[in-house]
């Protein structure tokens, strides 16, 4: 028998049998569904990410404030050793915040072909006013230099970005996003320029207006007011443990082990570190954060991979179960076709075939329902259509290998009956 004929007739035989086929390609399209589903909305997450914490672009580092290991996350080691060395950290300025002088001297010093960017963090739950209205207080307040837009990926739609004169001079200017423009003055971006609002009751006059830039897992990147890091200092952040932060932006991928290294070079005497202590501050590259994070999603790939594993565990067990039980049915066919000169390798073929078929049925509809789900949270997270052909090749071959394993002993079981037997079975 020809193998168009084998498998014709396997074909027609997996159709025959619609409710106990159903039943298995149920329980293989869910680990199937599992796999892909999961592991799509992880690429989706991925991609956010990405999108999120690298706005800087790939060219691009922070220098931060290093926090003390004593605290949150820290241990009671860690604890004895701070307090040990307390009389020390007096002398080295260790645990001492960045302060404004010297990320501006950083930034004077710094002589590398790159952009420096100073900000400061003010607070993220500002309420802006104008006029008779008042918004919620979830208005992120920050403070920059004339250089913390194109650093942070931000653009100015109408208006102008802040300036040097605005920065060293501390007067009541800013730049504001989308979402805050909209609240007070409607679409039209261009309304807010020269207007006064109030922050925190304090007034600003509008200088720019932001284009838009979207949300990140449920949190506006439109709903924010950008001033000068000095207003930020002397309005909204009195903390005298506030710590600056130092960005910056080389024009070569290839300059950035360079410019760190320059920065480290200069920033340590700034923070009056002698040759045998330990830095402390902490230069994080733009992305560093995400692949941090996208490491971490490693252990979902993981409990997804288990998750589908175990499923078509049990639904190659029920699979093998069908099959034995098909065996069992179709006997007397089998004597049959043996009888009329039919071969070994054609029963086992059949056989083998019907299984690879109902699982690659699972196979098939698992994918869709798992790219489909997946993509919905894709949706939720506002990336785009994500296809992950990786898992979907490797669910095929997962599901061919299942109905592979699934198959054999009934096929080769099938393929070994006697015939006359066979023809007598009741």
């Amino acid at each position: 028998m020809a193998f168009k004929d084998t498998f014709s007739l396997a074909f027609r035989t997996v159709r025959g049998n619609r409710l106990r086929t159903g039943i298995t390609v149920s329980i293989i399209a869910f680990g199937i569904m599992a796999l892909v589903g999961i592991n799509t909305a992880i690429e989706a997450v991925k991609q956010k990410f990405t999108e999120s914490f690298s706005s800087m672009g790939a060219n691009g580092f922070t220098i931060r404030f290093k926090e003390p290991r004593f605290g949150f996350g820290g241990n009671n080691n860690d604890l004895k050793k701070e307090k040990k060395g307390a009389k020390k950290e007096k002398k080295s300025n260790l645990n001492k915040p960045i302060t404004k002088i010297q990320a501006e001297t950083f930034k004077d010093s710094y002589n590398f072909p790159a952009e420096v960017s100073i900000n400061m963090f003010g607070v993220r739950d500002g309420v802006v006013s104008y006029q008779s209205k008042k918004s919620n207080p979830t208005v992120r307040v920050v403070g920059g230099d004339e250089n913390y837009l194109s650093q942070n990926g931000f653009t100015v739609e109408y208006g102008r970005n802040l300036s040097g004169l605005d920065i060293s001079t501390g007067r009541n200017v800013c730049v504001i996003g989308k979402d805050v423009a909209a609240r007070f003055f409607g679409d039209n971006l261009e309304r807010p320029i020269e207007k006064i609002i109030k922050v925190n009751n304090i007034p600003f006059r509008v200088i720019g207006t932001l284009k838009a830039k979207g949300s990140t897992f449920g949190m506006s990147l439109d709903n924010i007011v950008i001033t000068s890091y000095n207003n930020v200092r002397r309005y909204f952040n009195s903390n005298p443990n506030a710590t600056f932060a130092i960005q910056v932006k080389v024009g070569d991928l290839k300059m950035m082990d360079a410019a760190i290294s320059q920065a480290t070079g200069i920033f340590r005497p700034i923070r009056k570190l002698t040759t045998i202590e330990d830095d402390n501050f902490v230069i994080d590259k733009s992305d560093s954060f995400a692949e941090m994070l996208i490491r971490n999603l490693s252990l979902i790939t993981t409990a997804a991979v288990f998750i589908g594993i175990i499923t078509l565990l049990g639904a190659a067990i029920g699979l093998m179960n069908i099959m034995l039980v098909s065996v069992s049915e179709r006997t007397k066919e089998i004597g049959l076709i043996k009888a009329i000169g039919g071969k070994k390798g054609t029963v086992r073929d059949q056989f083998l075939i019907e299984s690879i078929l109902i699982s690659l049925m699972g196979a098939g509809i698992g994918i869709i329902l798992g790219i489909g789900l997946g993509n919905i949270a894709g949706a939720l997270l506002g990336t785009s259509f994500l296809i992950p052909w990786n898992w979907i090749i490797g669910g095929v071959i997962i599901c061919t290998l299942t109905g592979l394993g699934a198959g054999l002993y009934p096929a080769r079981k099938a393929s070994k009956l006697n015939p006359i037997e066979a023809l007598r079975y009741e």
